[in-house]
């Protein structure tokens, strides 16, 4: 596989949506890839959560990585997160 790099955006975009670069990684290695915009990929993988996140409790959290897949690796641009 492909080393996975997460730009400094998604990096910080990491920070604001409450998800980490490990749940990232394993959301490209594990989760369910389907086509973006503008030749991009999503990678989407649910994650247990059953915390509080801004006021309210939810039981999951799907992290949504972002990624342009190049021939030597694989450029996270941006991090989306939707919890349920």
């Amino acid at each position: 596989m492909r080393p996975i790099r997460l730009s400094r955006h998604a990096q910080r975009r990491c920070v604001l949506r409450g998800t980490d670069e490990m749940e990232v990684r394993q959301a490209v290695i594990r989760g369910l890839r389907r086509k973006a915009k503008k030749g991009c990929f999503e990678y989407r993988l649910n994650f247990q959560y059953n915390r509080v996140w801004r006021g309210r409790h939810y039981a999951i959290k799907q992290v949504a990585p972002i990624v342009v897949e190049k021939a030597h690796e694989l450029l996270v641009v941006t991090v989306l997160t939707t919890f349920y």
